[in-house]
């Protein structure tokens, strides 16, 4: 059984005389353990969090200073403070739905503490008698006394000293408490081997700490730290993590780029059937290219003839002449024997585009369509949005070759 299941586990009850495992206890109560790890490891995969890195690297979104204490006479509605105090009653009562309500007392004055979802344990903390510490936002105030709603809760123990770090708050997902996902955090911090994966020389040219430095800190900040710093990220500790990041970043489209270019792509060349037709259409458009304009269709034009496949991003304002770009791409690969599709994200952009590129392909003997939203359902090309496609007269079973 991993951590995380020991963790979740918990207590078992024992089975009934007669029952199976009755007998030793132990298969019933590792069924229960091994229950408890499964939903702890589907919680966790809703995060995104399949390995021990993952969690290590699930950095809080921001902190609780939990190491002061507040006199319930001196709490203020609206803000969020934490008080030690004696449970005087605790009871469950049904306005409108059931709830567990206890009240608290220290030697200033009284709260009252809410829950509308408790369990057996919330009860046993708040029995008669018990001190508690109770930390979460105030409301009320005046005649009606001040409360907390689902404040977060724990025995006060006068041997355990408040804490002297910023407490992590962590994403979460219903179901995990963040009180288990600091343990098992902290669990890992204490056991894992943190190796760094980047070369001493690189982290003292880019001035980054190690990792484990890094890690150490941004789960637990000395109360001392500038609060707004971290919750900003401005923080330098932050640096590392921000660095690593990109780096992965960077890497991951670069191992993508090397996977796509493993992949074959037919190289488009022009057919002696339809020769010269992106020079036509220069030769047809009413304006001159850019420099500009001129080198970007150089690289494209480039990639197509290529046998790997073309995956460029062409950026630019309004008007700078990407459309007509996207044109002579097309022009290429039709008077190479395939079809182009040049897809839109709306019906609109999809209805301008084929009014303009018609205008340019119509007198060199291209046939334009617009498939529409309707016409698409129809079409057998694997078009993912509002498309004008374009394809040499006739020629109806074309292969798609530029989009």
């Amino acid at each position: 059984m991993s951590t995380s299941q020991r963790a979740l586990a918990g207590p078992a009850s024992a089975p009934a005389a007669g029952a199976p495992g009755a007998t030793a206890g132990k298969p019933a109560v590792a069924a229960a353990a091994t229950k408890a790890g499964d939903r702890a490891r589907q919680l966790l995969q809703r995060l995104g969090l399949t390995r021990d890195w993952d969690l290590l690297l699930h950095v809080p979104q921001r902190y609780r200073n939990e190491s002061t204490l507040t006199a319930i006479e001196n709490l203020v509605p609206g803000e969020e403070a934490q008080v030690e105090a004696v449970v005087e009653a605790s009871r469950i009562t049904f306005r409108g739905r059931r709830q567990l309500v206890a009240t608290l007392r220290d030697d200033s004055g009284e709260l009252v503490v809410r829950l509308l979802h408790f369990y057996p344990s919330h009860q046993a903390l708040l029995a008669a008698g018990r001190r508690v510490r109770a930390m979460g936002p105030v409301r009320g105030g005046g005649l009606m006394g001040v409360e907390m709603v689902h404040p977060q809760l724990r025995a006060a123990d006068e041997s355990v000293a408040l804490p002297d770090a910023w407490i992590p708050i962590y994403p979460s997902t219903e179901g995990l408490p963040q009180a288990w996902i600091r343990r098992r955090i902290d669990r890992l911090l204490e056991s894992s081997i943190l190796s760094d994966t980047l070369p001493e020389a690189l982290r003292t040219e880019q001035g980054l700490a190690d990792i484990a430095s890094v890690l150490r800190f941004v789960h637990h900040p000395p109360l001392q730290t500038d609060a707004q710093a971290l919750a900003e990220r401005r923080h330098p500790i932050w640096e590392r993590l921000k660095f690593d990041e990109l780096l992965a970043q960077q890497l991951a489209l670069r191992m993508a780029r090397l996977r796509r270019e493993k992949r074959p792509a037919p190289a488009v060349h022009a057919d002696p059937s339809h020769p010269g037709l992106p020079g036509r259409l220069l030769k047809s458009l009413p304006f001159t290219l850019t420099a500009a304009q001129r080198r970007v269709w150089a690289e494209v034009e480039r990639d197509l003839v290529g046998q790997v496949p073309m995956n460029r991003l062409v950026q630019g304002d309004v008007g700078s002449g990407k459309t007509v770009v996207a044109a002579l791409a097309a022009a290429r690969a039709i008077e190479s024997g395939w079809q182009a599709a040049l897809m839109a994200p709306t019906e609109l952009l999809a209805e301008q585009h084929f009014q303009r590129i018609e205008q340019w392909l119509a007198p060199l003997g291209i046939e334009a369509v617009w498939l529409r939203p309707a016409a698409r359902r129809a079409t057998t090309l694997g078009i993912g949005g509002p498309a004008a496609g374009w394809r040499a007269p006739g020629d109806r079973h074309a292969r798609a070759g530029a989009a």
